[in-house]
């Protein structure tokens, strides 16, 4: 089956406009087509899957893909098969994944490290315009990217930036980095709204993922106008069993 059918055959199982389904969606159907493989269940593409993988080639690291998916959890023998077809005996991966999935990963894969994310949405209404002559434009992989720089040992660097983990034709999820000597300071913040506004710009709504302990950053997104849209999601490095 090509990338095309699977997609095709995949298409009901997610809903784009959801924030919940909005990093899947990404990945299930917008992901560069060579570095995605999709498997479904069935495999036949003139049938409506009842669930898939997505094995994608990302920036996050060059040996490991990551997998997201949406598994026929009332099938677990089905499930099974997907995730042993997605990561063969003893090979290592990054999954996303709902937390419901958890029992059948965790049988399937060694877990190695574990984060529960939150996924955070910004209303455009509250974004509240933020003028700081600091703030430029420097494009990452063809993907819009607002940075603070200033002089760190000598050397001319970003302090804070602002960059798309993602985007979809509804969605773009930001991801950002402040200097740990110049937190505090209102640069994460000041990269974050040229970011949102960009995006809104475009058309586009502003996703913000965080793992529930990191409460800096929790903080970060709900000064700048995200709200907590109530959904979330696993994220595990995994190594499969033998």
């Amino acid at each position: 089956m090509s990338i095309d059918q699977a997609r095709r055959a995949i298409r009901y199982l997610l809903d784009s406009r959801n924030p919940g389904d909005a990093l899947g969606a990404y990945y299930a159907y917008h992901h560069d087509n060579n570095r995605t493989h999709l498997a479904t269940i069935p495999t036949d593409s003139s049938q409506s899957a009842e669930g898939y993988i997505a094995t994608s080639r990302t920036g996050i690291d060059l040996f490991r893909p990551l997998l997201t998916m949406r598994l026929p959890i009332h099938n677990l023998e089905a499930s099974a098969q997907l995730l042993r077809q997605a990561l063969p005996p003893a090979n290592e991966a990054f999954v996303i994944c709902p937390i419901t999935y958890d029992p059948i990963v965790r049988a399937i894969y060694e877990v190695r490290t574990e984060q529960t994310l939150a996924i955070y949405m910004m209303d455009k209404a509250k974004l509240q315009a933020e003028i700081n002559v600091l703030v430029t434009r420097e494009d990452k992989n063809q993907l819009p990217r607002f940075v603070i720089k200033q002089m760190v040992e000598g050397h001319r660097e970003a302090v804070a930036a602002a960059g798309l983990n993602w985007q979809s034709p509804h969605f773009a999820e930001i991801a950002v980095r402040t200097h740990a000597n110049y937190r505090r300071r209102g640069l994460g913040r000041s990269v974050v709204t040229a970011l949102a506004q960009h995006i809104f710009n475009h058309g586009r709504t502003p996703l913000y993922a965080v793992a529930l302990d990191n409460q800096p950053s929790i903080d970060l997104a709900r000064r700048v106008g995200f709200h907590d849209t109530g959904y979330r999601q696993l994220m595990l490095e995994v190594r499969a069993r033998g």
